[in-house]
C-alpha cells in the first residue's frame, strides 16, 4: 500500500483498490487490518487533554486587581499578627484579610467552574460517529463490526438509514441511485446524488460526489465503498482540529479588555498615591539630624511605618471596586433571563455584553436565513389552450399542510389538469412527514415531502372525502409526536391507484416514475423529473379541461420560457407527466408478469418513459424565513453588516440574498459575491478590500476552513463578529467568532456546544432582538461601572486627604470593603434595570476601541470624588472641631472639641500639657479616657468614623441617582424611571442601619449608633453631590451640542 496523500475522489475505483491493496470481494485480510491499524490507529476522534485543575486555579489569580488585593491581604494579615501595631483587638484585626481572601476564593471558584464546563463541542462531535458498520474481511461479511475498528482499505456496504462511519470512496452501486444527506457537514440544502465516477482533484468538498463522509446519512439506495480516511483524518476530524484551533484564538470580550486596561492604570495610580502618602508623611516614621551637611542619628519608628502600611492597604481596598465582578455577573445573568424570554438562550455570560457591539453578522444560509425545509413556491399548470399556462403562488414554508394556501385555487375545486398533477405528485413519491419536537419534518426526500404537502393544500375533488379529511385533521392532538403524519389527500389518491412498480431516478434521464393501476383497471405511468428532460420526452400535453393534444412548438417554448423565469428565482423545477399506452407493461401486475424483465434493466427506462403527456411543473426551494427580510433591514438601520456564508451553490445563494434584502434587486454584486475558493485565491490585500467595503456580502460553496478564514480576517480588522449556523461545518467558525449563534431546533449538538448563544426558535430576527438587548445591557453596565468607579475615586480621595492632612484614619479597610461589596452592590445591580433608549437600534454599534471612561467623564468623576473626599474627611473633622454645622447640634453626646491644628498633629498628643478629654456617649455606650486622653484619637474616633462612613454611604446612594443617565438631568429621567433603584437604595440603607444598630456587627466594623441630629448632618453633607453632578451634566450636554454643530459645519 502506498503511503502519504492520496486523493481518492480523483482516482478511478481500480486505482483506489490498488492503492489500498484490497480485493472488493474478499476485503482486507487479518494481517492487513493489523498492519493498517498500526499505521493509522483507531477510527475515533482524539480527546484533547484538558487543563489540570491547579493550572485553572492559578489562572484565576493572573489579574492585576487580584494581585493588588492579594498584596493588601498579606500586609493586613501581617499587621494583625504583629502585636500592638494594628490598634485593634482580638479577631476583629483579622476580619480585613479574611474578607479579602474570601472574595478572591469565591472569584476563583466561579472562574474555574466556568472554564471547566466550556468544551463540550468536541464530545458532541464524537456522538455523530456511527457505532457499527457492515464490513467484508477475509471474504466474510461482518454485519456489526464496531466502527472504531475500521481501517483504511476496509470494504463497507451501506444502505438507506445508515450513518457513514468513516470517509469512504464509493466503489459500486447496488441500486440505480444513491443519495446522502450531508447538509450538516457541507451546508447543502438538499440530499446529494452520489456517483462512483472520479472527479478532478482540485474541487471543493461539495463536488466530491464519489465520496461519502463520516457522520452523514444515506437517505436513498445502497452501495459498496472502501474506507480511505478514519479518525482525525476524516472531514469531521478536521473540523474537530479546527474547533481546537479556534478555541486557542478566543479573545477577551471588549468590556473585559477595557476593565483589564483600567486595572493596569489603576495599579499605577495606586502606586503613585501610596508613594505620595509616604513622601508627605515620611517625617512621622523617619527622622534624622544634620551634621556637617550629612544626616546623622537616623531614627525609624516601626509603629508609624506600619500605620502607613495600613494606609496603603486602605488605599488599595478603596481604589478597587471589589463588588464589580459580582455586579457584572448578576447583570449579565439578568440579561440572559430577558434574552431567554425572547428565545435567545445564552450559554456564556460574557457574550451578552459582546452582542452589544456586534458590527458584522456572518450568517449561514441553510436553516438560518432559510427554513431548511423544501417547499413548493410556484405551481405552473397548462391552460385551456396550447401556449397558455396558469400560475399559482403557494404560501407556506414548512411541511405543515395548514401553513398557507395556494393563491387562486379553491381547496378541492380541481379541474382535470389539476387532478392529474395531484395524482402524480402523490403516487410518484416515497416520502412522508413526521411531527416531533413541535415541528413537522420530512421523512425521505425533502422535495418529495414538499410535493405531498402541495397535494394536501390542493385537496381532493370529492366533497365528502374532503370534509372527512378535514374532520380527521381537527381530531388529531396537535401537540403529540407522530412518526408518520396522516396525509388524507395523498391517501385518497393512493387508494384510487395502487402502485405496482417504481422506476428509480438516475443521473442520465433525471427522472423517476411509478406504474399505478387506475380505478378503470388499466395501468398508467406517472413521471416526475427535471423539466427539460421530461419535456424532451413529452409528445403531448394535457389542457385544463383534461383533453390531450399533440404538443406544438409554441406550447413547448411557452413552457421553457416559464421554466427560465422560475430558474432565475433560484427555484428547483420538477416537471410532471403521465403515459397511458404502456405496451407490454399495460397489464403488468407484479414480478411474475412477463414484462418484469424490462424493469430489471435501467437501460430500458428511457424507452418506457417516452411519449409522455406533459401536465405541469412545480418550482421548489428552501425558502427564506418570513421574518428575515425585516431583520436584515433592522441590521442595516443599526449599522450592522450582514454577510452570508453558505455551502450551497452560487446562484441559489445570490437569489436568496436579493430576496431577503442583503442585496437590492438591481444591485451589481460582481464584487460582493464569491465562492469560498474564489475568495481565498485572491491576494490578502484584495480580500480585505472586499470584506471591509460597505454593504452585504455572500460567499457560496464555502467549506469550514473558508468560514474560519473570513471570520479571522474580519476580527483582525477590528470588527466584532457574530457568526450564525446550525451544521457541523459551522462549528469552527462559531467557536472563533466573537459571538457564535447556533440554531436550537435545526442545529446539531456540535454547533450548539461550540456557540455562545442558541436561538430556541431558529429565528434570525431573534438575533437582532438579542443585539438590541445586548446594547441596552452594555449601556446599563457602563452606568454601574462608572458609578462604582466614581464611588471608589471618592474613597481614594478620602484616604488620600486623610493622610495628606495628617488626620487620624477615618475609614478602615473593613468598612471600605463593606461599602464596596455590600452597600454599593444593590444600587449598581439595580442600574442594570435602567430602561433602554427607544432608538437604541437606530444607532451604529459602538466600536470595540471606544473608551469606557473618556476625559470629560473622568474629570466629572474626579470632581465628584474630590467632593466625596472633602465631605467624608470634613464630617470626621467637624465632629472633633465644631459643636454645630449649619445650625445642627453635634455636641449633644458631650464629646470634647479640639482645634483643627491639634487634630492634624494628634501624633504629638503625648507631649501636650494638661490635655484632658471628657467622656461621651454613643448609643448605650460611654467612652472614657481617664487613663490615656490620647486614646481619644484612636479608640475615641469611633463616632467621627461612623459619621464619615455614613456620609460616604449616603453620598454613594445619591450618586447612584446621578448614574441613571450619563448626561440626562434627573428632571428628565427621574428616580422612579427605575423603581428597582429606589428599592436597592432602601435595601442598602437598611444594611447600613443593620451594622450600626446590631452591637456585634457594630463592634466588628468599629462604629456606633447615630442620633437624629447626626443623621440630619449626614444627609445635609451628602446631598450636594446631586447638585454638583447636575451642573456637570449640564456642561456635558452643552459640550455635546457644540460637537454636533461643529460636525455639521464640517459636513457642509
Amino acid at each position: 500500500m502506498a503511503g502519504g496523500y492520496f486523493p481518492a475522489w480523483a482516482n478511478t475505483v481500480d486505482d483506489c483498490l490498488r492503492h489500498f491493496d484490497v480485493d472488493v470481494a474478499k476485503g482486507l485480510s487479518k494481517s492487513a487490518v493489523e498492519r493498517n491499524r498500526k499505521k493509522y490507529g483507531w477510527n475515533e476522534l482524539a480527546k484533547e487533554p484538558g487543563k489540570p485543575m491547579w493550572k485553572l486555579v492559578l489562572e484565576q489569580f493572573d489579574d492585576t486587581l487580584v494581585k493588588i488585593l492579594l498584596f493588601a491581604a498579606f500586609v493586613s494579615f501581617a499587621l494583625a499578627i504583629i502585636d500592638g501595631h494594628s490598634g485593634e483587638e482580638g479577631v476583629t484585626a483579622y476580619v480585613e484579610p479574611m474578607v479579602i481572601v474570601m472574595i478572591l476564593v469565591l472569584n476563583a471558584i466561579v472562574g474555574v467552574w466556568q472554564e471547566s464546563n466550556a468544551e463540550n463541542a468536541l464530545e458532541a462531535l464524537k456522538e455523530m460517529q456511527s457505532a457499527h458498520a457492515e464490513v467484508i474481511r477475509d471474504g466474510v461479511s461482518i454485519s456489526d463490526l464496531p466502527a472504531r475498528e475500521l481501517v483504511p482499505g476496509d470494504i463497507v456496504e451501506l444502505r438507506v438509514g445508515d450513518k457513514v462511519p468513516a470517509d469512504m470512496r464509493i466503489i459500486s452501486f447496488k441500486t440505480s441511485t444513491v443519495r446522502v444527506e450531508q447538509s450538516s457537514l457541507t451546508g447543502e440544502s438538499m440530499a446529494v446524488l452520489k456517483s462512483h465516477q472520479s472527479v478532478k482533484e482540485d474541487i471543493e468538498l461539495q463536488g466530491k460526489e464519489c465520496m461519502v463522509f463520516a457522520g452523514t446519512v444515506v437517505v436513498n439506495g445502497s452501495f459498496v465503498s472502501v474506507v480511505v480516511s478514519i479518525g482525525m483524518n476524516t472531514e469531521i476530524g478536521k473540523i474537530q482540529s479546527q474547533i481546537q484551533e479556534a478555541s486557542l484564538e478566543e479573545t477577551d470580550t471588549p468590556l473585559k479588555k477595557k476593565l483589564d486596561e483600567f486595572g493596569e492604570r489603576l495599579t499605577k495610580v495606586i502606586a503613585v498615591i501610596c508613594l505620595l502618602v509616604w513622601i508627605i508623611n515620611y517625617e512621622y516614621f523617619l527622622s534624622w539630624d544634620m551634621k556637617n551637611g550629612w544626616p546623622t542619628n537616623v531614627r525609624f519608628s516601626f509603629k508609624e511605618c506600619t500605620y502607613y502600611f495600613k494606609i496603603a492597604v486602605a488605599l488599595a481596598v478603596a481604589a478597587i471596586p471589589e463588588g464589580l465582578p459580582a455586579v457584572i455577573t448578576t447583570c449579565l445573568a439578568l440579561g440572559t433571563k430577558k434574552m431567554a424570554a425572547k428565545n435567545a438562550i445564552v450559554r456564556k455570560l460574557p457574550s451578552v455584553e459582546t452582542l452589544g457591539c456586534t458590527t458584522v453578522i456572518c450568517s449561514d444560509k441553510t436553516g438560518t436565513l432559510t427554513t431548511n425545509q423544501m417547499s413548493v413556491m410556484e405551481l405552473v399548470l397548462n391552460g385551456p389552450a396550447q401556449g397558455e399556462t396558469r400560475d399559482f403562488h403557494v404560501e407556506g414554508t414548512t411541511y405543515n399542510f395548514d401553513d398557507g394556501i395556494i393563491e387562486g385555487l379553491e381547496v378541492g375545486n380541481l379541474d382535470k389538469n389539476m387532478q392529474s398533477f395531484a395524482e402524480i405528485a402523490a403516487l410518484c413519491n416515497d416520502a412522508g412527514v413526521s411531527f416531533k419536537g413541535g415541528a413537522f419534518r420530512a421523512v425521505g426526500m425533502p422535495t418529495e415531502a414538499a410535493l405531498k404537502i402541495l397535494v394536501e393544500k390542493m385537496g381532493v375533488p370529492d366533497v365528502a372525502a374532503q370534509s372527512l379529511i378535514r374532520k380527521q385533521r381537527d381530531s388529531v392532538d396537535p401537540s403529540a409526536d407522530v412518526d408518520s403524519v396522516e396525509l388524507g389527500c395523498n391517501d385518497w389518491w393512493s387508494k384510487r391507484g395502487p402502485r405496482l412498480a417504481i422506476l428509480e431516478f438516475d443521473r442520465g434521464r433525471k427522472s423517476m416514475s411509478s406504474i399505478v393501476r387506475t380505478e378503470e383497471g388499466v395501468n398508467k405511468l406517472l413521471v416526475k423529473g427535471a423539466v427539460e428532460n421530461v419535456l424532451e420526452r413529452s409528445t403531448h400535453l394535457q389542457l385544463s379541461d383534461g383533453s390531450v393534444e399533440e404538443m406544438t412548438v409554441v406550447a413547448r417554448h411557452a413552457i421553457l420560457a416559464k421554466l427560465h423565469g422560475l430558474s432565475t428565482k433560484a427555484l428547483r423545477c420538477l416537471g410532471l407527466a403521465y403515459k397511458l399506452d404502456l405496451a407490454e407493461l399495460s397489464t403488468y401486475d407484479g414480478e411474475s408478469h412477463s414484462a418484469h424483465r424490462l424493469l430489471l434493466d435501467p437501460n430500458n427506462y428511457d424507452q418506457i418513459e417516452s411519449g409522455l403527456i406533459f401536465v405541469g411543473m412545480a418550482g421548489l426551494r428552501d425558502p427564506p424565513r418570513e421574518e428575515v427580510h425585516s431583520a436584515i433591514q433592522d441590521c442595516s438601520e443599526a449599522g450592522i453588516r450582514v454577510m452570508v456564508i453558505t455551502g450551497d451553490n452560487k446562484n441559489t445563494a445570490e437569489a436568496i440574498c436579493r430576496e431577503i434584502g442583503v442585496f437590492s434587486e438591481d444591485e451589481d454584486i460582481r464584487e460582493k459575491s464569491f465562492t469560498g475558493r474564489e475568495f481565498l485565491d485572491l491576494p490578502p490585500k484584495r480580500r480585505k478590500e472586499i470584506l471591509f467595503g460597505s454593504g452585504g456580502r455572500v460567499f457560496s460553496r464555502a467549506e469550514p476552513k473558508h468560514k474560519q478564514d473570513i471570520v479571522r480576517i474580519l476580527k483582525e480588522g477590528g470588527e466584532v463578529v457574530a457568526m450564525t449556523g446550525d451544521g457541523v461545518n459551522d462549528a469552527p467558525a462559531l467557536k472563533l467568532a466573537d459571538i457564535g449563534v447556533a440554531m436550537g431546533i435545526s442545529g446539531t449538538e456540535v454547533a450548539k456546544e461550540a456557540a455562545d448563544m442558541v436561538l430556541a426558535d431558529d429565528n434570525f430576527s431573534t438575533i437582532v432582538a438579542a443585539v438590541g438587548e445586548g446594547r441596552a445591557i452594555y449601556n446599563n453596565m457602563k452606568a454601574f461601572i462608572r458609578y462604582m468607579i466614581s464611588s471608589n475615586m471618592g474613597e481614594v480621595a478620602s484616604i488620600f486627604l486623610t493622610a495628606a492632612l495628617g488626620l487620624p484614619e477615618g475609614l478602615i479597610p473593613v468598612q471600605l470593603l463593606w461599602v464596596n461589596l455590600v452597600t454599593d452592590g444593590p444600587p449598581a445591580t439595580a442600574l442594570g434595570f435602567n430602561p433602554p433608549d427607544p432608538d437604541i437600534m437606530k444607532k451604529p454599534p459602538r466600536k470595540s476601541t471606544d473608551v469606557l471612561i473618556n476625559l470629560w467623564v473622568l474629570l466629572r468623576y474626579m470632581v465628584i470624588g474630590l467632593y466625596v473626599g472633602i465631605a467624608t474627611v470634613g464630617a470626621f473633622s467637624l465632629w472633633y472641631t465644631q459643636s454645630s454645622f449649619l445650625g445642627i447640634d453635634l455636641s449633644s453626646d458631650g464629646h470634647t472639641l479640639v482645634s483643627f491644628s491639634e487634630l492634624r498633629n494628634w501624633g504629638d498628643c503625648p507631649n501636650w500639657k494638661d490635655f484632658k478629654v471628657a467622656p461621651f456617649t454613643a448609643g448605650n455606650q460611654t467612652f472614657s479616657f481617664d487613663n490615656n486622653p490620647c486614646d481619644y484619637f484612636s479608640s475615641g474616633k469611633v463616632k467621627a468614623t461612623t459619621l464619615s462612613l455614613s456620609v460616604l454611604v449616603a453620598i454613594e446612594m445619591f450618586n447612584s441617582l446621578n448614574a441613571l443617565s450619563e448626561d440626562g438631568s434627573l428632571f428628565h429621567m427621574p428616580p422612579w424611571a427605575n423603581p428597582w433603584l429606589l428599592v436597592a437604595m432602601l435595601f442598602s440603607f437598611s444594611l447600613h442601619f443593620l451594622i450600626l444598630y446590631v452591637p456585634i456587627l457594630a463592634t466588628i466594623f468599629g462604629i456606633v449608633p447615630l442620633n437624629f441630629n447626626e443623621w440630619l448632618f449626614v444627609f445635609v453633607v451628602a446631598f450636594p453631590v446631586i447638585l454638583i453632578d447636575e451642573i456637570l451634566k449640564f456642561i456635558g450636554r452643552r459640550m455635546t451640542i457644540s460637537e454636533r454643530k461643529s460636525k455639521k459645519v464640517k459636513v457642509l
